[in-house]
Order: C-alpha cells, then sequence, then structure tokens
C-alpha cells in the first residue's frame, strides 16, 4: 500500500487517495468540456435557430443560469445528502443536458437543455474542491485540489479538439457529419460519454468524514478515515471534526455565515465572494466561450481560430501543472498577486492591439503589421497567468478557507457570486464587442485584473499547510 506522511507525522493512503481525488475530479472535465464546447458551435446555433448577437448570447449564457443556481443550491445539498450524493446527481445532469443540446429542435429547447448543464456545471464547481479538500492530508492538499483545475482545463481542450476535429472532418461546423446531423451536434453529443463514465466511476469513492460527522454518522466516517489515514489518525480526527462544529453541534445551515456577536455576514464570507467574482471579472471566460469568434472577428479563419483554441488549452494545463508543483511550497497568496499583475499587463497589451484593427472596404477586419502577432501571444500570456494563479487558487481556497461549520454554505454563496459574475462577462460580451470594442472591452478586464491585485493584499488570508479544523471563522 503507497503510503505518505502526513502534516502531524501519520501515513495516509495516496494510492487510495489519488483514486479518489481521480474520480472526483471527473466533475471538473465535466465542467470544463460543458463550458468549452459552445465556443465551436455558434455558427450552427446561429444558423439553426436563426439567431442575432444577443440571441447567441442568451444561447451561450444559458448554461451560466443554470450554473448559479446549481452552484447555490449544491453547497447547501451537499449539507442534506452529501458530497458524493450532489456529484452524482451532477453527473445525471451533464448526460441528459448533453443528449438534449445536441438533439434540440429549438433554441427554447437548446436553452432549456443548457440550463440543465449549468446545474451540473454548478454543483461540480463547488462541490468537487470541497470534497478533495476534506479527504486529503494538509500538507499536499492544495497538490491535489489543483487537478481540479487540470481537469477543467482538460475538459475545455477536448472540446476544444473534438470542435476542431468534427468540424474539420465535416468540412465545417454546420456540415452534415454522422447520420446526417451537422457537427455541431455531435460536438453536444460527445459529451455523454465522459458524463456516463462520471456517473458510474462514482459509486467507487466513499462520502465525505467531514459531512458524516456533521451528520451524526460518526461510525463511517471513521471508517472513511481508516481507509484514507489509517486507524490512529481516523479516531483523532474524527474528534477534531466533531470539536471543530458549532458549539450547540446543531448541523451546518446558512444562518451560520451570519457572525452571532456582530450580527453581520463574517469577514471571510465577504473574501470568498471577493475571490469568486474577480477570477470572472478579469475576463477569462470570453476567451473559453468566445475564443473562436473572437479570433474571427479579427481576421483569422474558422479553422486556424479553432487551432488556436487548442493551444490556450494546452499552455493552460501546463500552468496548471506548474502550480500543482509549486503551491504547497510557495502558498496560496503570493501566487494570486502574480497572477494579477501579470493579467493586467498581458490584458492592457491585448487591448492595445485590438485598437489598432483595421476595416476594410469589404468589412473584413485585420490588425497591421505584427499586431496580430502581439495580440496572439499576449491572449496566452494573460491564460498562463491565469492558469498559474487564479484558476486553480480560487478554487482551492474555496475548498478549504471556510471552517468545517459554514463550508457547505460559504461555497453556495460564493459559487452563486462566482457564476453570476460569469454570467454578467459572457452574455454582456457580444453586445461590448461591438460597442465600445474590444479594445476597450479587454481594458475593462486589465482595469479589473490591477484592482484584483489590491483586493488580495488586504483580505486573502494564507491557508497552505493548515488543517481545515483550524482554519478561522
Amino acid at each position: 500500500m503507497a503510503t505518505i506522511a502526513g502534516a502531524d507525522g501519520g501515513k495516509a493512503n495516496l494510492a487510495f487517495i489519488a483514486g479518489v481525488v481521480t474520480v472526483a475530479t471527473i466533475g471538473g472535465f465535466m465542467f470544463g468540456y460543458d463550458s468549452g464546447v459552445i465556443n465551436g458551435t455558434q455558427k450552427g446555433l446561429e444558423s439553426a435557430f436563426a439567431l442575432g448577437k444577443l440571441g447567441i448570447g442568451i444561447n451561450v449564457g444559458a448554461i451560466l443560469v443554470g450554473s448559479a443556481i446549481g452552484a447555490f443550491g449544491a453547497g447547501r445539498l451537499s449539507d442534506r445528502i452529501g458530497r458524493r450524493g450532489v456529484m452524482m446527481l451532477a453527473a445525471l445532469l451533464f448526460l441528459v443536458s448533453a443528449l438534449l443540446a445536441g438533439a434540440a429542435a429549438s433554441s427554447a429547447v437548446f436553452i432549456m437543455a443548457r440550463i440543465l448543464g449549468g446545474l451540473g456545471v454548478g454543483a461540480a464547481s463547488v462541490i468537487s474542491p470541497v470534497y478533495i479538500s476534506e479527504v486529503t492530508p494538509a500538507n499536499i492538499r492544495g497538490r491535489l485540489s489543483s487537478v481540479q483545475q487540470v481537469m477543467i482545463i482538460t475538459g475545455l481542450t477536448g472540446a476544444f479538439v473534438a470542435n476542431f476535429a468534427l468540424a474539420r472532418y465535416a468540412g465545417e461546423s454546420t456540415a452534415a457529419l454522422w447520420l446526417g446531423f451537422p457537427a455541431w451536434r455531435w460536438m453536444f453529443w460527445l459529451q455523454a460519454v465522459p458524463a456516463l463514465i462520471y456517473l458510474i466511476a462514482l459509486f467507487g469513492i466513499p462520502e465525505s468524514p467531514r459531512y458524516l460527522v456533521a451528520r451524526g454518522r460518526e461510525d463511517e466516517a471513521r471508517a472513511v478515515l481508516t481507509r484514507l489515514f489509517g486507524a490512529a489518525e481516523a479516531d483523532r480526527k474524527v474528534v477534531e471534526i466533531r470539536d471543530s462544529m458549532a458549539a450547540d453541534h446543531h448541523r451546518p445551515k446558512l444562518y451560520d455565515l451570519v457572525d452571532k456577536a456582530s450580527g453581520t455576514i463574517r469577514p471571510i464570507v465577504w473574501t470568498g465572494i471577493g475571490l469568486a467574482v474577480f477570477q470572472q471579472f478579469v475576463g477569462i471566460n470570453v476567451v473559453f466561450y468566445y475564443g473562436a469568434a473572437l479570433w474571427e472577428a479579427v481576421g483569422f479563419s474558422e479553422d486556424y481560430a479553432l487551432q488556436t483554441n487548442i493551444l490556450s488549452g494546452v499552455l493552460s494545463i501546463a500552468a496548471c501543472l506548474f502550480t500543482m508543483a509549486i503551491v504547497d511550497k510557495v502558498g496560496r497568496k503570493p501566487l494570486l498577486l502574480i497572477g494579477s499583475a501579470g493579467m493586467a499587463v498581458a490584458l492592457a497589451t491585448v487591448a492595445w492591439a485590438f485598437s489598432t484593427a483595421i476595416t476594410a472596404a469589404g468589412g473584413e477586419v485585420s490588425l497591421p503589421g505584427n499586431n496580430g502577432v502581439i495580440a496572439l501571444v499576449a491572449a496566452n500570456l494573460y491564460v498562463i497567468f491565469f492558469n498559474l494563479s487564479w484558476g486553480p487558487i480560487m478554487w482551492i481556497m474555496l475548498g478549504e478557507m471556510f471552517p468545517n461549520q459554514i463550508r457547505g454554505s460559504g461555497l453556495a454563496v460564493a459559487g452563486f457570486a462566482q457564476w453570476i459574475a460569469n454570467a454578467a462577462i459572457s452574455v454582456s460580451f457580444p453586445s461590448l464587442a461591438v460597442s465600445p470594442g474590444l479594445a476597450v472591452t479587454y481594458g475593462g478586464y486589465a482595469t479589473f485584473a490591477a484592482i484584483s491585485y489590491f483586493f488580495v493584499q488586504k483580505m486573502v488570508v494564507e491557508t497552505r499547510g493548515r488543517e481545515l479544523e483550524d482554519m478561522p471563522g
């Protein structure tokens, strides 16, 4: 049995923990695929449902409505039916959404399918990090929690690769492929395969021991902890978890987010909301949702734009892997600060490049000289800085920064805020790209990146190496 020394000298069953984390992070892959698949389907949606710019924004953004509801509901629901129970529900929603979106005969049906998928995305986005943080040793928690972001980006990249391959094989995304259905529909249907794998695999992992203790099921929690960390450590952890719950030992509830002494929302909750919102206000999902349309808007062909998406995805994975290697040594806060500064400079450069765009007499748009290359390099540097920092670290922080008693509720509120911010940025982008234009829009994202630097300096407390039972409230 492979083991690793824990922070207190105990032995953790690393092989079992790695297997559990792998299954949990398939939810991250589904999150990424479901978010990224829309990138290559917009021409198909536009032609099939006769959509304008606003219509495209609504169809693309429909998933975010479900995601906000799913994130809020999952955080609270996980305190009732368990972390694993919520992940199973999310897997089922992914499966139904994939089949329905590909078969949609109208925009209304497609929107409904994407909202269902969004419920799964929102649930997976908040529950997978919580589950991982609750079954891993403190000294390697950041490394293992960051696997979630690697899987999100892998899912995004997988969607980009699938979109590119299907569009290339069919001739274009709107051309007929297998069984006479256009390629863009198959882009959605392919998602059913990993969704089914995720659902089946979840039956092989245990429930979170923190949840089990909170529900008074201490014998079950002790059995899980024994498999994770050994018998001696299991007994100690059960006592620690029990003692970290509310003094009156009531089950977690939303009102626990209010400080009983002051009657106001706990500061840690505002920090979580701020992290969630700033992660979206830097505009990252504009790249992931609209990347193909964005590069086509400045003169790239559909084929080359889809290839550019793949490049961004590969660079994102590499950046996340680098963060995995150093996050438990460097810490969370320094990486957030580096990411904020790097993104601000890269986004400002992209904004400048787009400000030089030239429109020909026939309406074609291009960037003069080497400005197209500068925009592409700066955009990919931005993606790298994001995935070195705010991409994985925000989810790591949300999964571990809240005390046991309020973890589910804190995640519910922060996750809801994250998806509302995501919706605000993503739905507004098609219109903003037209007026006031790409340069001003990206300048706005650069401004938010700069502000996030000062937010982290003032509000974020380092959590590296701390036990979940020791997190301040």
